[in-house]
């Protein structure tokens, strides 16, 4: 093959981001790419030409074994927005500058929603300007919001984390309550779609109750109504649990947590860090009811437990690494590869590839007839869809009685 690989893993890790990153790896060896480097904190790393020879850590095919296992982002991330091209062409400039410095030909770019608008950003500028390299975006987000494709890389993982949290949680509440109900509030990432939220559904079987309500940021959150159900629920049953998303608002707009203590941080996006919805609920429990009322957060839990990886999912995760890097050596430029369910039952797939421009900043969320019981739980077809993403594992390798990773500063032996 003529011309090296870069790749870039941008926005929020995953359980099995560093899945993608083996999949690229090993199609660039498979092609006889001479040069396989990494950007090192994405294009905001690239712009400083931080690059990585991957080839140093990742000598063996035994080594992507470990790589698969390991979470976070390997080589680091960013959330760096590109500047519109008019008016930026510097910045483009220099980019392509960097690129023919180290004869790199195909760009890799692994990420969500803004990710993908780097990947847009870039195509359009070669293409302008008659540039020969190719740009291919990676999907990954465990917010499960890319629109064309069936799921993202990263869901089914952290998925079966929340589902699986969920039911300890509800085992852990129920041994509680002889004298007084305990409410668990539990908050769940997801600031505009309920994905992830809605995994705490899959908690309910034979074992498990599962969760009592579930608020996603589809349906317009309603306090007052929200005390009464609890109400309701305290009075017929000892343990109550509760799962919320980070991004359920009022009517009139604002996020249920800006409604408590705010915090007015916003990334390069214009995305508020969102927190506290939990602990503002809770409160309003207690002060409504004198139950005792418990928050938790997962937070960064639900988006870092490899160790708890749906085998599904990292399986998915190297594939669209693989055909990401296969596509861009056969010319392909400017889309995304997408998971196409073929049959849930049993469960198929195959890969395609769309035109970035209707993917990059288009947020799909989770289709509103999906949710049942007044906008407080989500139904059946819900279930069918998430069950498959969710199967099978991968045991970690252990080191003193721990799983063993691969770092930056921790080259595989």
């Amino acid at each position: 093959m003529k011309g090296n690989v870069i790749v870039g893993q941008s926005g929020g890790p995953t359980a099995v981001i560093n899945s993608s990153l083996a999949g690229v790896i090993k199609a660039s060896r498979n092609a006889g790419i001479e040069k396989i480097y990494g950007m090192h904190h994405g294009i905001e790393g690239f712009l400083k030409e931080d690059l990585i020879d991957l080839g140093e850590y990742f000598p063996n095919e035994s080594d992507l074994s470990l790589l698969k296992r390991t979470p976070s982002a390997f080589l680091g991330s960013c959330r760096y927005k590109l500047p519109e091209i008019e008016g930026h062409e510097d910045v483009y400039e220099k980019i392509f500058d960097i690129l023919e410095r180290h004869n790199i030909q195909y760009f890799l770019y692994n990420g969500g929603n803004d990710s993908m608008d780097t990947i847009k950003m870039l195509s359009d500028y070669a293409s302008m300007h008659d540039k020969p390299q190719t740009f291919m975006g990676i999907p990954k987000t465990i917010d499960n919001d890319l629109p064309l494709t069936d799921h993202c890389p990263g869901y089914g993982s952290a998925a079966k984390y929340i589902a699986t949290s969920m039911k300890e949680i509800i085992r852990d509440n129920e041994s509680f309550g002889a004298s007084k109900p305990t409410v668990c509030i539990v908050e769940i990432m997801g600031r505009h779609a309920g994905w992830l939220t809605a995994a705490a559904a899959l908690s309910k079987d034979v074992d498990c109750s599962g969760p009592d309500l579930i608020y996603l940021p589809e349906v317009v959150f309603d306090v007052d109504d929200f005390i009464e159900k609890v109400k309701d629920l305290s009075a017929k049953k000892s343990s109550v649990v509760i799962a919320v998303s980070e991004g359920v608002k009022v009517a009139d707009g604002r996020f249920v947590c800006e409604l408590g203590q705010s915090n007015d941080f916003v990334d390069a996006f214009g995305h508020k860090q969102l927190s506290g919805c939990a602990s503002y609920l809770a409160n309003k429990v207690t002060e409504a009811t004198g139950l005792k009322s418990r928050p938790i957060e997962f937070s960064t839990l639900q988006r870092c437990a490899t160790h708890l990886a749906s085998r599904t999912d990292i399986d998915e995760a190297y594939n669209v690494g693989y055909i990401a890097a296969k596509s861009a050596f056969e010319g392909k430029t400017g889309m995304m590869v997408t998971i196409e369910v073929v049959s849930r039952d049993p469960y198929l797939v195959h890969y395609n590839q769309y035109d970035i421009h209707e993917i990059a900043n288009v947020e799909r969320k989770v289709p509103k007839h999906w949710i049942i019981n007044n906008g407080t739980y989500v139904g059946k077809q819900y279930l069918e869809y998430a069950r498959p993403l969710i199967i099978g594992s991968l045991l970690p390798y252990y080191a003193s009685g721990l799983p063993k990773h691969v770092t930056l500063n921790n080259k595989p032996r």
